[in-house]
């Protein structure tokens, strides 16, 4: 099929939602099908045989986007509607493609052209809007939910990337069948044996020293707040005992700065900045614990994926956002509290074959359930099932 993909985001970033949009679209092209990308007008490009990228025109002070809602994203919107709907008279598609709110110029592209639109839904539209605080309206959610709805209906197939999102659909329609692809490729490749003394060298790590590691953003529902005061406990219990994250944007990190020195871990807490994409396998391989700490939301993270295939132990909130995929075989689940966070990283530092055993087991799940021909198979079955119902209509 030649497709359009519709992506509202930054492109190429390295962040959660890009990089699952970068894999889709390196799934498909691998499965012959072309792609021709509308996406915003930030990013850097990617060279893929079979992509091209069109980016909508940046409206007028308008420099970037953040993660999650935000205004600057109407304007945007609204210029990449215009982008996508002069491709669709410019070339002839077989599908469209959209991801996230992109569904709705998704939807009605499909009205026009009569063309089968699959949605790839990442989130639920309106939680986004309560996991970022971004607005109390009433209003306001009531027509993001409309949205949602709308595309669900719609769309002659939806992707989810978790259980959860599944169940949102069918709640919407319930003669809907989501396919779920989970972002098994991760945000990256798996950490090469070795990698990790480089970054212990860097940050002034010894080899034998405990090391925990975050990676990704320091939005607010990533639960950074809870890691600190959780790291406080850990560092009265074992001083010898380091917190690296690999992440975040200049004003955040000195924000967490200021939330560290209040702790008092401000002298065991390192701050690595924002790592390319490919650096991240090293910081990988140099932890000794991995944590996920996220507080609210149901989007199983990105990083998971990349953490299970580390073969290092993962130590996570025992909330929805991590139990699609990790149980207490595969990972340290722990309740949301700083002590009990706490526990879960000392339990990870202190018994090290447990922790190996658990990080081996996490690595077999990875290579099982959660491979990459795992994923590729599941991306040609969904679009062979729209296929055959698009000839059907036909």
């Amino acid at each position: 099929m030649h497709l359009l993909m519709i992506a509202p985001q930054p492109f190429f970033e390295a962040r959660g939602t890009p990089f699952s949009e970068y894999h889709r679209i390196r799934a498909l092209l691998e499965l012959g099908h072309t792609v021709d990308l509308v996406t915003y007008p930030f990013g850097h490009d990617v060279d893929l045989p079979g992509l091209r990228i069109f980016r909508c025109a940046r409206p007028p002070f308008v420099q970037s986007v953040r993660v999650g809602p935000s205004i600057a994203k109407v304007p945007l919107d609204l210029s990449l509607t215009f982008t996508a709907l002069r491709r669709v008279v410019a070339d002839r598609y077989d599908a469209l493609h959209s991801h996230e709110e992109g569904g709705v110029i998704g939807v009605a592209l499909s009205w026009l052209t009569g063309k089968p639109h699959l949605y790839d839904m990442h989130s639920s539209l309106p939680q986004q809007l309560t996991n970022f605080a971004f607005t109390r309206s009433r209003l306001v959610t009531a027509i993001v939910a409309w949205g949602e709805r709308l595309m669900i209906r719609r769309s002659r197939a939806i992707i989810v990337i978790c259980p959860q999102l599944a169940e949102v659909v069918r709640e919407v329609d319930p003669a809907a069948q989501p396919v779920l692809i989970e972002n098994s490729p991760g945000s990256g490749d798996a950490a090469v044996p070795g990698s990790g003394a480089g970054v212990r060298r860097e940050f002034g790590l010894g080899p034998d020293t405990p090391l925990v590691l975050y990676t990704g953003t320091f939005e607010a529902y990533q639960g950074l707040d809870l890691l600190f005061e959780a790291f406080a406990h850990v560092k009265r219990q074992n001083g010898a005992a380091r917190l690296l994250l690999a992440g975040g944007q200049p004003g955040q990190i000195e924000d967490a700065r200021r939330g560290t020195a209040r702790l008092g871990i401000d002298d065991v807490t390192v701050f690595a900045g924002h790592r390319k994409a490919e650096e991240i396998p090293a910081f990988l391989d140099a932890a000794t614990a991995l944590v996920s700490p996220r507080s609210t939301g149901i989007n199983t993270p990105l990083k998971i994926y990349q953490y299970l295939r580390s073969g290092r132990p993962i130590v996570a909130t025992r909330l929805l956002t991590h139990t699609q995929v990790l149980d207490d075989d595969v990972a340290i689940l722990a309740e949301a509290t700083p002590t009990a966070f706490g526990d879960g990283i000392l339990r990870a530092l202190a018994d090290r074959e447990v922790a190996a055993a658990i990080g081996r087991r996490a690595r077999q799940l990875a290579e099982t359930k959660y491979s990459y021909e795992a994923y590729l198979e599941k991306t040609r079955l969904v679009y062979a099932q729209m296929g055959a119902e698009a000839g059907a209509a036909s």
